[in-house]
């Protein structure tokens, strides 16, 4: 990590040129050292077709790198000017009512038209002739939160390139119609010809529903990888897309030919805690560390203020726990509110009057603590033994076919089982991910398990060593949103050593379970009762219900490793006496604790919830950011933050 950023968004195509000085004044009086620009400008960049002025942007770009403040420059495909969207009409997408989109917002374009990417390319090309090689220009970004919107563009350009999207998938649609069971209901196709998108409003098929996810999705990538395949031709470093929290969109495939993950988030100050599970999740993408594009300042806004202002302190604690995350660029969406259009809401550090906002304050000290942690950080890595998986292809399986009702993947994954591990650090991966190094996996609604060679690769994980604890709702369907018909799930039963006895995804107060060594064991949302088979262990068993005695939570040997498969979904407490690790230290739940290793050691420590807080530390520690030498019971203010140099390693040697 060469370097750590700080920043926001910045339009100086908005503001009179006047205005540069004071603006470059104001970046600097925060503590800013990165802006990113550029996202939304093509109609200053190219005003007519093919007349191209980019001297406005390099001017602005030098001004700020004279003063110590470097760029993410990015690409404009979000925003074509409206002499574009004039000329070739089909390069607006259309909505599923079968309305071209309105030229009035962002993001409105086809990714399938070729008109569109043409056009994309020319710009690109001529952006990244004016800036390669510039030491100022830091990153690239390419597009803005790029993902189909309204479920995608439904023209005649879309829907051919899906049918073709099937046939390469498929070969046949006889193929096609086994795999999707189109023979219920006599929905059987005759040929791709007779493929519709899914309409919104109708009763739609969930092997239809995810297919057509899944083809908008390759057509974002293939739109994104033209833009980064020309910025790369040009020599052009850190080329990323910001994205925002969801993994609808697979994080893993759109990074696939990109040099850094980039994120987007604007939690409110109440799920501060819960924003580490985003940077999780990103950090493991690339495993390198990733760069915060986007997220609050003050409070979110568009037509009027939203999500509730941020306490005192709270933007400073939000500064600093993706930085404690692995983060190496945090920016802020944006430095001065619009003084029109849409979006006049949202907060800033400044206002369009170009005057701080009080949450500027807390802007400018994490600024300056980051400084007094840089190195430290730059040192020092996040590395886990423990991993949470966060499917991809579960969470578009679950959107199709939730099977619970109200059922939220992402949710669901964050409350009941990330949140056990507060004071642990924890890898948040997909499917692809490599598992080396894991002590711990935990894949709880890993409802497609049959993917990326991911059967092959676990079996041989656990058979090293590792412990797998696995359900519920896992295994349970194929690719194409099918339920299993060979047996209940596709291998586990045959891998866990378990005969599903019964299965429920509905819950009621009926069903209890106890520890097998004594204590209750709770249960929700999914219940799966198992009869162990030889070699297989029963960890805990229903006592109530039509499920007594039937195994709730089972254990089975496999070489050295072990799968425990979960068939209800457990409390924090039981989830973590299955794991069986220590935290990296005692301290109250709303205090975010992460471990960092490397060159040096310590734990940063982040309280989240604006009450104050408390940590328990095994050693002496430095706080780099005041100069405390600290051990024992160590109290948090509301919001703060420690970041705890460790003053003797395991060995004794002092650092």
């Amino acid at each position: 990590m060469d370097k750590l950023f700080l920043g926001a968004a910045y339009y100086p195509e908005l503001w009179e040129e006047s205005e540069l000085e004071q603006d470059v004044a104001r970046i600097k009086a925060a503590g800013l050292n990165c802006v990113r620009m550029a996202e939304f400008a093509w109609g200053r960049m190219e005003p007519k077709e093919g007349e191209f002025h980019f001297g406005w942007l390099k001017k602005i770009v030098k001004k700020l790198y004279e003063n110590g403040i470097y760029t993410v420059l990015c690409t404009p495909s979000a925003t074509p000017p409206r002499w574009l969207f004039t000329k070739y009409p089909e390069t607006r997408m259309v909505m599923h009512d079968l309305i071209r989109a309105d030229v009035s917002s962002r993001c409105h374009t086809c990714k399938t038209s070729p008109v569109m990417r043409e056009k994309n390319r020319i710009l690109v090309t001529k952006m990244a002739e004016a800036f390669a090689g510039d030491p100022a220009v830091v990153g690239w970004q390419i597009d803005n939160e790029i993902y189909p919107y309204n479920e995608g563009c439904f023209c005649e350009h879309c829907k051919a390139a899906f049918r073709l999207w099937l046939q390469e998938k498929f070969g046949s649609v006889d193929a096609l119609n086994k795999a999707w069971g189109m023979a219920r209901w006599s929905l059987s196709y005759d040929s791709f010809e007779d493929v519709m998108p899914p309409y919104p409003r109708q009763w739609r098929h969930p092997s239809l529903r995810k297919a057509w996810r899944e083809f908008q999705y390759a057509q974002v990538k293939s739109y994104v990888e033209e833009q980064a395949d020309v910025l790369h031709a040009f020599g052009c470093k850190n080329v990323g897309t910001n994205m925002m929290q969801h993994n609808s969109m697979s994080y893993c495939k759109i990074n696939e030919k990109l040099d850094v993950v980039q994120y987007n988030h604007y939690d409110p100050a109440s799920a501060l805690a819960d924003t580490a599970f985003g940077y999780d999740f990103v950090r493991c993408v690339k495993d390198k560390p990733f760069w915060v594009m986007e997220t609050q300042v003050g409070w979110n806004g568009s037509e009027y203020a939203e999500g509730g202002f941020r306490p005192a302190g709270a933007c400073y604690a939000n500064t600093m726990l993706p930085f404690a995350r692995g983060a190496q660029m945090n920016l802020y969406w944006l430095l001065r509110t619009h003084p029109n259009g849409q979006e006049m809401a949202h907060g800033a550090l400044y206002s369009p009057a170009g005057r701080e906002y009080k949450v500027t304050e807390e802007v400018r000290r994490a600024a300056a603590d980051l400084k007094k942690c840089r190195e430290f950080l730059q040192n020092t890595c996040v590395r886990s033994e423990i991993a949470l998986h966060y499917s991809s292809t579960a969470l578009n399986s679950f959107e199709s076919a939730p099977l619970v009702k109200g059922f939220n993947y992402r949710a669901e994954l964050l409350g009941r089982y990330y949140s056990a591990f507060r004071h642990y650090n924890v890898d948040v991966i997909d499917t692809q991910h490599g598992l080396s190094g894991y002590k711990v996996l935990l894949s709880p609604f890993l409802a497609v398990v049959d993917e990326n060679g991911f059967y092959e690769r676990v079996a041989k994980w656990v058979e090293e060593g590792g412990t797998w604890i696995v359900g519920p709702m896992s295994d349970i369907m194929d690719g194409n949103v099918r339920r299993y018909t060979h047996a209940v799930f596709g291998f586990l039963e045959e891998f866990a050593g378990v005969y599903v006895k019964y299965q429920r995804p509905i819950g009621n107060d009926v069903f209890r379970a106890v520890w097998e060594n004594g204590g209750e064991c709770s249960l929700s949302v999914w219940y799966d009762a198992f009869e162990c088979r030889e070699g297989t262990k029963s960890l805990a068993h229903y006592t109530a219900g039509e499920f007594a005695p039937f195994a709730a939570v089972t254990e089975r040997k496999a070489g050295k490793g072990r799968v425990i498969l979960a068939g209800s979904v457990l409390s924090h407490a039981d989830i973590l006496r299955l794991v069986g690790l220590p935290p990296i230290a005692e301290a109250s739940e709303n205090v975010t604790l992460t471990q960092r290793a490397g060159k040096e050691s310590g734990v940063i420590a982040v309280e989240t919830a604006g009450t104050g807080g408390s940590l328990l530390l095994g050693g002496e520690y430095r706080d780099l950011l005041t100069g405390r030498t600290l051990c024992g019971k160590v109290g948090l203010a509301p919001y703060e933050a420690l970041v705890l140099r460790r003053m003797n390693d395991p060995n004794g040697r002092q650092i």
